[in-house]
């Protein structure tokens, strides 16, 4: 979902509806539970003036893992990916409920965010340019990791009495470690896993998207003096209403949808991007080489190269997801009957998501206003990209907000679905525990949009990032398994 936590704060911070004392009250309530979680997740080490979070640590090592013990299969496996989404390899009669295309849209709408637009700004604004470098290394490590939870996601998943699919780190983690001799512990971080990702998808998945969502849209229909100032609420019940229309018919509704919004949204923010880079391209070579010797600078902005390899590893990887294993519930649901081929499928996205937009909205930053201390004067996250647009074209700041609106609306569609799985995996998968679920966080989408609660997107951070830790145990206690079928997968395909 591309997004940054500090960002949330802010965000929740400039909340433009009024909040009722009951809301304050439900806050600080929370508070000190949000924080308590929040310190343990996040919790950092200070190294050469950077803070190292842990969890962060994890995910990238789990990158660097895989990279290497499915040789480099990032690289190697990126043109058979291409080939499978084009559908080289389709056939309709295969198991499942979307095509492989529509899985990945359906799980890019979950990763693309505010933080393609603002997590960027504040990695540059912190880290230098250099950061940027490390934050494409970082989404292709993430690349191999993506591979081997969604190729597990396929293999583990489970097909329901109608027909449907219901898949993803809680059905391989049970499924494959009972298979392994430890149903238990298998079963016991299945429940783990869902049950923060019911609270997780309250947070990031959907009132921190409908907040950002309001206050950009307030912003373009004239701030202070917008209609809609003091109705944030009325904002919240338009995206509900656009929200429920798209979730009412399951993953098959959400991946129409996304098969459609995702390239449009994305092309929009690109072609607007590239355009301010081409219109600055006198700038470019100075650009690359600010980002390639930045990225090796003994000394300079938070720690020279150190500082902006941390930086920019943990921006990606909040950005892409990957070691989370919230993509594999969407690409469970693909029509395949080789889980490799899905997991090949799964390693695009944080090609797309990191790679490709994350550094296009870098070159637009550094080719236009990025000087060194501006986050010191105040500039940062998504003032610096607004800015740097608005610099090259007045105009350009509107596509961008319509992009940032889209971007938000794609992503709480397909965290509903994340939530509505593991609430289900807890549940029961029937027709009053679905419809419960998503009136609940429809609800939600209302409350973000206007109501103050802080606190709770705060935990719910922490707790979508938590589950990386039981989801990366399980990929390793599995890794055997997934290279097995990698290869023997190669293999075929090259006869």
């Amino acid at each position: 979902m591309g997004r940054s936590l500090c960002l949330a704060s802010a965000l929740l911070s400039a909340n433009i509806g009024h909040a009722a004392d009951m809301d304050t009250v439900i806050d600080q309530a929370m508070r000190p539970v949000a924080d308590t979680v929040s310190g343990f997740i996040f919790f950092t080490v200070p190294i050469f003036g950077a803070d190292l979070p842990l969890i962060v640590l994890w995910l990238i090592g789990g990158g660097v893992f895989f990279t290497v013990y499915l040789r480099f299969v990032n690289i190697r496996g990126f043109k058979h990916a291409i080939d499978i989404v084009r559908g080289k390899y389709e056939n309709p009669d295969d198991p499942g409920e979307i095509s492989q295309f529509q899985a990945l849209t359906t799980a890019v709408s979950g990763t693309v965010g505010i933080g393609n637009i603002a997590g960027v700004a504040v990695a540059i604004s912190v880290g230098g340019p250099g950061a940027t470098l490390w934050l494409i290394i970082a989404g292709l490590l993430g690349m191999s990791t993506k591979l081997a939870e969604c190729t597990l996601g396929v293999m583990f998943r489970k097909v329901n009495d109608d027909g449907s699919i219901s898949g993803g780190p809680m059905y391989y983690l049970e499924r494959g470690l009972a298979a392994l001799g430890w149903p238990r512990l298998g079963r016991g971080l299945g429940i783990f896993y869902a049950a923060s990702m019911v609270v997780g998808c309250l947070g990031i998945g959907n009132m921190f998207q409908s907040n950002q969502a309001a206050v950009i849209f307030i912003d373009v229909t004239g701030g202070a003096d917008s209609f809609f100032a003091d109705k944030a609420w009325l904002v919240g019940v338009a995206l509900a209403i656009g929200v429920a229309a798209v979730i009412i018919g399951g993953i098959r509704s959400i991946a129409t949808t996304t098969a459609k919004l995702v390239p449009g949204m994305a092309l929009l923010y690109v072609l607007t991007a590239l355009l301010i880079i081409g219109l600055n391209y006198e700038n470019l070579p100075t650009a690359i080489a600010a980002i390639w010797h930045g990225a090796f600078s003994p000394s300079g902005v938070a720690g020279g190269m150190l500082g902006g390899m941390i930086i920019g590893f943990r921006r990606a990887v909040f950005s892409n997801e990957a070691g989370l294993g919230s993509a594999a519930i969407a690409h469970s649901t693909a029509r395949t009957t080789e889980p490799v081929s899905e997991g090949f499928v799964s390693l695009l996205e944080p090609f797309i998501d990191t790679v490709v937009i994350c550094t296009i909205t870098a070159l637009v930053i550094t080719t236009t206003v990025y000087e060194p201390g501006m986050v010191e004067n105040g500039v940062s996250g998504i003032e610096l990209t607004t800015r740097a647009f608005a610099s090259t074209l007045s105009w350009s700041p509107l596509p961008l907000s319509i992009a940032a609106i889209l971007f938000a609306f794609s992503t709480m569609i397909a965290w509903s679905y994340y939530g509505l799985k593991a609430f289900t995996y807890l549940f029961g998968d029937n027709r009053v525990t679905d419809i419960g679920f998503k009136l609940f966080f429809l609800t939600f989408v209302v409350l973000g949009s206007s109501v103050q609660l802080s606190a709770l997107v705060d935990l719910s951070d922490a707790l979508v990032f938590v589950v990386a830790i039981p989801n990366l145990l399980g990929l390793y206690v599995l890794a055997p398994l997934i290279r097995k079928n990698v290869i023997d997968y190669e293999k075929r395909i090259r006869r």
